[in-house]
């Protein structure tokens, strides 16, 4: 929504909105000129739409925002034009050259790996992507307004609610299909038959990549091409390995070969989203050397394996993990690279329904952690459910070491830790602890 945001106010059409929390990136969206208010007013509403007329206005909503939300009822009672984000973003694409990152992880990191190789190719590249990165400080990355053969438009095709069913692309990725998201898609299959019609909407002649096995999972018909990090796929990587803490490998497929590319992000789950990544770009023709190169310059995005501080003693890493196999890959990546160290994790469940569909495989991944502070569930869109909360999923986790932590308290308690390795994890307000939690760690590293 930020970025979308942000592409408006870019074409100075004039933009407000409505959050439920204040925000590191709310402060920035108002530094830039947007109106935010984190109150249900409509008096405040009423004021800000007084002077445009009812037909020159576009309310655009997620379906994070609950349908009995006071000023969303205005809008449908007043009959203002109202469309979804995934709508608007879909009409967005038509001027462009789509390439559509879709799964259930891995898009916003191969968005932006994806983004930043066209973008250091010098090709004119728009980009919404689901999260800040470290590259360009932005998830919002605008070209020039000539759009030419060379211009092209990177977006996360988001699952929720079926939102990817509004993007025609060019070019095609699906990461993963793992189950999420089942208080929208109730079983797992009407989620797999989603993905298939994502599939089918790509332009003729366009360019589908799906993770190996996946295919098989989806049952795709017609020409699909396959990725993977290390089974035998269309590409694929090869001889990957860990030198002073960063990764190389070789990327392989049957007319290319990339030997030791040093990827500028940890982990293995990004190397498999390099390799989507390398895959379009030798589609869309770029030169094998500036792909290498921006592989290499790649930085990242905010709060996915985000190394916050980095030392011989100490170790604050920062991600967005808020699913299971997401959790899984992450921990056991940061494993890999600090055999040796004590690893402490602080996890944010986030939703009261993916804690109870997934209990006990987040039950699984938490207990690759060596230590488990377990903040209580964020709600965001969702009433409570009775007998689903922290306490039972702290049940389920095997580790001795585990506690459920009130938010006042958690400075506290990673205070009187004898921390190593410190892991934050989740999808809810967890990240506005980040930074006091990196300055605390701070300080305590320099008295010692």
């Amino acid at each position: 929504m930020s970025a979308l945001a942000r592409y408006f106010n870019h074409y100075k059409i004039k933009v407000a909105g409505y959050d439920k929390t204040p925000s590191s990136l709310t402060d920035e969206l108002q530094e830039e000129g947007i109106k935010i208010h984190f109150d249900e007013s409509l008096e405040q509403l009423k004021t800000e739409l007084v002077s445009h007329n009812k037909e020159n206005v576009l309310v655009v909503y997620t379906p994070a925002v609950p349908i009995d939300h006071k000023e969303f009822v205005y809008f449908k009672q007043e009959g203002y034009q109202i469309k979804k984000r995934a709508e608007v973003l879909g009409e967005i694409t038509q001027h462009f050259k789509t390439i559509a990152i879709a799964g259930t992880h891995g898009k916003t990191t191969t968005s932006s790996l994806m983004a930043h190789i066209i973008k250091q190719a010098g090709y004119n590249c728009y980009a919404f992507l689901g999260g800040i990165t470290k590259n360009y400080n932005t998830n919002l990355l605008l070209g020039n307004d000539a759009v030419s053969e060379n211009t092209f438009l990177v977006v996360e095709a988001d699952e929720y609610d079926r939102s990817f069913l509004t993007l025609h692309p060019d070019y095609a990725v699906i990461t993963s299909v793992d189950a999420d998201h089942l208080d929208i898609y109730e079983n797992e299959k009407y989620m797999h038959d989603s993905y298939k019609l994502f599939a089918q909407q790509l332009k003729k002649d366009g360019f589908l990549l799906v993770k190996k096995n996946v295919d098989n999972t989806l049952q795709l018909n017609g020409n699909t091409h396959t990725y993977d990090v290390s089974l035998n796929a269309d590409y694929c990587a090869q001889e990957i390995k860990i030198e002073n803490g960063q990764f190389f490998f070789d990327f392989v497929s049957q007319n290319t070969q990339l030997k030791g590319i040093s990827l500028g992000i940890p982990g293995k789950h990004n190397i498999e989203n390099s390799v989507a990544a390398i895959a379009i770009a030798l589609q869309v023709g770029i030169d094998k050397n500036t792909i290498v190169d921006a592989l290499r310059s790649f930085k990242g995005v905010k709060r996915r394996f985000d190394i916050r501080i980095k030392s011989e003693k100490l170790v604050y890493i920062d991600d967005y993990a808020h699913h299971p196999e997401e959790l899984k890959a992450f921990i056991s990546s940061v494993r890999g690279l600090f055999p040796n160290k004590k690893i402490s994790g602080i996890f944010q469940p986030h939703l009261f329904t993916r804690t109870r569909d997934f209990a006990d495989e987040f039950a699984s991944s938490l207990d690759l952690l060596d230590e488990l502070f377990l903040m209580e569930i964020y709600p965001a869109r969702e009433k409570p459910i009775p007998t689903i909360n922290s306490e039972m999923l702290l049940d389920k986790v095997k580790l001795i070491k585990k506690e459920v932590v009130k938010k006042e308290n958690l400075l506290d308690v990673i205070k009187s830790q004898k921390i190593e390795v410190l892991l934050t994890m989740g999808a809810g307000d967890i990240d506005q602890f980040c930074e006091p939690i990196e300055q605390l760690l701070s300080a305590q590293h320099e008295k010692n």
